[in-house]
């Protein structure tokens, strides 16, 4: 029974241990100890490799806990020559010098209470045999065991801004591998078995398998040498979770491992050879004309692996010294060091200079710079010749007055060698030009503008000649002399002004005088005598007197020819001397500003319109007048004879422009439409307009086939007739005078007997609407230019006759050339055949062959006609 109860209590004991050990693990741990703020170590260590830090240098980090999660505090340097970023990051701000190889200063920081935390850093310089170390951060406190940060106070942990100083591996490590880092663990591992892993770059991300951890002990280890050229930092996350417990996880640390630099790396020069060149010339110590350059893969950063000294160790030819040439230790900026260089004896060196990084005492390369020696100028131009005499005739530009040849020391093509030249007296009124000639040794002198004998005879030039480059010191500069003498030649005689510009209006009568215009002689020597005669007078309206250069109308001018440009009409006069051996022409423009006059009637553009027989909208017709303002527009426009039965017109609101209307419907059909435009001194002149009219309405213009038939008919016919070849009598006699068109008076009469209406003479088919006409108008032939009717009565015959002429070669008038449909009018006409083909000719010429491929309704003409002979 003892026994028993003995058991039932141990077993209760169990229960209870196992219930508040379950609380405590699945709480998180609610009573865990409070967080202190602080820095996480007592000293932190900077090391460097060198005394003289230079600024913006980055030191370490130094870490500081807040307790509340947060990730930036707010730090304070009592150095000022330090600087601390609020993540705890230490830089310089100027340069420091570590006198004594080290440096102590304190750093303050403040928690969230507003409580103040002050910690001491050093900065310590470490010697080459210790390079595995350099520039690391050293945590005192705990060097070996990365823990894993605390939470704040409470049931469920936060993650932590925890801030890890970075852990440094020497890059090119012998092993043995895998090489412990650190070891990663977390304050659970008192309680309960914790399971350890790492993610990141090196784990498992591209390089994988670089960095492996221990899943239960938390061992950090690295499993290759590292490579810093390769890569120079790895960031890894450690991650830890109780193993029996899954509610218990750590919040992710980051791990950043850095790996530290070796001198593994030789200096390579970015090319070999260099190359350069530098003025024979240069100045001691101030001609810095090249540059040679290295890099290093190495750190030059954070230790001097990379830090590339160089130095020259061997010139070649060793003259005029041995040292002509100096490098920059630090940049590799080569300047001149010594004068005495000669481009003749020594025109090239070659240094060979070392590159060496960490400061000069690591590892070394040599490379080749190559010196060209440019020429100095200090040999100058000398001409071959001190003094020229040379002739030159007068009124020549461009002529070549002299060659000045020149020898120079320097090197060919160079600009100490290439020669310029320049006119320092003789030649105010700036007549010559002196230039350099094509091989650069010879200056040639020309003229620019002409000479005048008649006003200086003799020109003395003084030429100098220096080169491109200026001269290298005090040098004399070689001066020629050139005299030149003008020849006198004959010159032309001289119309002044060049270009005469008059006003006379465009009807000015034949043999008006409009001008006498005169030439001069230059040549004042001589005694000659000047002739005109007329150059260039396309129209041929001109004449000019020889002797004394009157110039007169010669044929009525006219401002709306074409040879006259913008009102204006230029003719060329020409004024001939009578010199023996070489007679001289000169030139004068006249140009004659043409006023304008009435003599142009106003005409209408459109030849030929369409329109519909049934509501049609006027038809624009356009009117232009050869004459300017003030006699062009406004225009007005009156229908003519038979024209006004079936038409109207009305101008549009400008007056330059006419519409014309269709009063009453008309069969389908061509219509010569009579218009007669006035312009606004009234002016006119009539325009016929072939009209074509088409059943249809409005604006759709479409005429319909029903008139093939009577065309097709018309074609044979015109077969027919030609098969004939009777030549017919004419309807009219040639003789026949209409009496309609003169009105003479028995007894006689004054002016009014001849006011005549010449409306008679526009009677045609525009006046009879009833007549049908179907042929075609030629639309791309000129019309002839009819005369506008005379102001002078007595020259009415004359008027009529030229415009019969005119409208009886006018191709644009009717009858057309082209197939006509006529009416049949009976039997026995005396007319002959009104086509224009030719009646005589014989119908054996034809083939009429076609006619058996147009189907059964022309079989019988195909028959009648396609015979031949039978």
């Amino acid at each position: 029974m003892k026994s028993s109860v003995c058991y039932t209590f141990f077993l209760c004991i169990t229960y209870v241990f196992f219930f508040y050990l379950c609380q405590v693990l699945s709480c998180g741990y609610a009573e865990e100890s409070p967080c202190t703020p602080g820095f996480e170590s007592e000293l932190f260590v900077f090391k460097v490799h060198r005394d003289h830090l230079h600024r913006g240098k980055r030191l370490g980090r130094v870490t500081f806990n807040n307790c509340d999660g947060r990730t930036r505090t707010l730090f304070q340097s009592v150095d000022k020559r330090f600087d601390v970023d609020m993540d705890g990051t230490v830089t310089l701000k100027r340069q420091v010098t570590l006198h004594e190889g080290h440096k102590v200063f304190s750093v303050h920081a403040w928690d969230s209470n507003g409580k103040k935390h002050t910690v001491s850093v050093k900065v310590e310089r470490i010697h080459h045999h210790e390079e595995h170390h350099i520039d690391t951060v050293m945590n005192i406190s705990s060097p070996e065991v990365l823990t894993f940060p605390k939470s704040s106070t409470g049931a469920k942990r936060a993650k932590r801004g925890w801030v890890i100083p970075p852990f440094r591996v020497p890059e090119n490590s012998r092993g043995p591998f895998p090489m412990k880092l650190v070891q990663i663990k977390s304050d659970y591992a008192k309680e309960t078995q914790m399971i350890y892993s790492v993610t990141g770059e090196g784990a498992d991300l591209e390089p994988k398998g670089i960095f492996t951890v221990e899943r239960l002990s938390g061992n950090l280890f690295v499993t290759q040498a590292l490579d810093r050229e390769k890569k120079a930092s790895y960031r890894l996350v450690a991650h830890a979770v109780a193993r029996d417990v899954p509610s218990v996880i750590e919040a992710p640390m980051e791990v950043i491992i850095d790996v530290m630099d070796q001198n593994d790396n030789k200096p390579v020069f970015t090319q070999n050879p260099f190359n350069g060149q530098v003025a024979e010339a240069a100045v001691k110590g101030r001609c810095m004309f090249m540059k040679v350059t290295a890099t290093d893969a190495d750190d030059s950063q954070e230790t001097n692996n990379g830090i590339i000294h160089y130095k020259i160790v061997s010139q070649e030819p060793p003259f005029p010294k041995p040292n002509m040439f100096d490098i920059n230790t630090s940049t590799g900026t080569i300047r001149v060091q010594e004068t005495g260089m000669d481009r003749e004896q020594w025109p090239r060196y070659t240094l060979l200079i070392v590159a060496t990084d960490m400061e000069g005492a690591g590892y070394s390369t040599t490379g080749t710079a190559v010196i060209t020696i440019t020429d100095s100028n200090d040999n100058p131009p000398q001409f071959e010749q001190s003094s020229y005499t040379v002739s030159v005739p007068e009124n020549k530009v461009g002529h070549e007055v002299a060659k000045l040849t020149v020898t120079d020391g320097d090197e060919v093509g160079s600009p100490a060698w290439s020669t310029k030249y320049r006119i320092i007296s003789g030649d105010k009124g700036g007549f010559f030009n002196v230039s350099t000639g094509p091989n650069q040794l010879e200056g040639i002198i020309t003229t620019v503008k002409p000479l005048d004998f008649e006003k200086t005879k003799q020109y003395v030039l003084s030429v100098i000649v220096e080169n491109d480059d200026p001269f290298v010191g005090s040098l004399p500069t070689s001066t020629a002399t050139v005299t030149v003498n003008v020849e006198d030649v004959n010159e032309p005689p001289e119309f002044k002004p060049k270009e005469k510009i008059i006003f006379k209006p465009e009807d000015a009568p034949v043999d008006t005088e409009l001008i006498t215009y005169t030439a001069t002689d230059p040549d004042t020597g001589k005694s000659q005598k000047i002739m005109y005669k007329m150059g260039s007078d396309d129209a041929g309206w001109l004449s000019v007197s020889p002797e004394t250069g009157v110039i007169k109308v010669r044929s009525l001018m006219d401002r709306e020819s074409v040879y006259v440009k913008d009102g204006k009409y230029r003719a060329i006069i020409l004024a001939v001397d009578d010199d023996v051996s070489s007679p001289a022409t000169g030139t004068g423009t006249l140009i004659i500003e043409l006023e304008n006059v009435n003599d142009n009637a106003p005409v209408i553009n459109e030849r030929i319109i369409k329109i519909c027989n049934r509501g049609s909208a006027p038809v624009l017709l356009s009117i232009t007048d050869k004459d300017g303002p003030p006699f062009g527009a406004p225009f007005s426009v009156e229908t003519q004879g038979e024209t006004s039965k079936n038409w109207s017109t009305s101008m549009n609101d400008t007056s330059t422009g006419v519409f014309l209307h269709l009063k009453s419907q008309l069969e389908q059909g061509d219509y010569n439409v009579v218009l007669r435009v006035f312009d606004q001194h009234k002016l006119y002149q009539d325009s016929s307009i072939q009209a074509t009219v088409c059943d249809c309405t409005g604006d759709e213009f479409q005429c319909t086939n029903k008139q093939l038939a009577g065309m097709a008919l018309s074609g044979f016919l015109s077969f027919i007739m030609r098969k004939s070849g009777t030549k017919k009598e004419p309807l009219l006699p040639e003789d026949d005078v209409r009496d309609n068109i003169y009105y003479y008076d028995e007894e006689g009469g004054g002016e009014d007997d001849q006011d005549y209406d010449l409306s008679v003479l526009h009677r045609g088919l525009d006046n009879r609407p009833e007549v049908f006409r179907n042929d075609v108008a030629p639309t791309f032939l000129p019309a002839p230019h009819y005369r506008p009717r005379p102001a002078n009565p007595e020259e009415i015959g004359t008027f009529i006759d030229d415009n019969l002429n005119a409208a009886d070669n006018d191709p644009t008038a009717p009858p057309y050339d082209s197939l006509l449909v006529f009416d049949y009018e009976g039997g026995g006409s005396d007319a002959g055949s009104l086509s224009s083909i030719n009646s005589s000719s014989s119908g054996h010429d034809q083939d009429y062959d076609f006619l058996n491929e147009w189907g059964p309704r022309f079989k019988k003409l195909a028959d009648m006609f396609g015979g031949g002979e039978d």
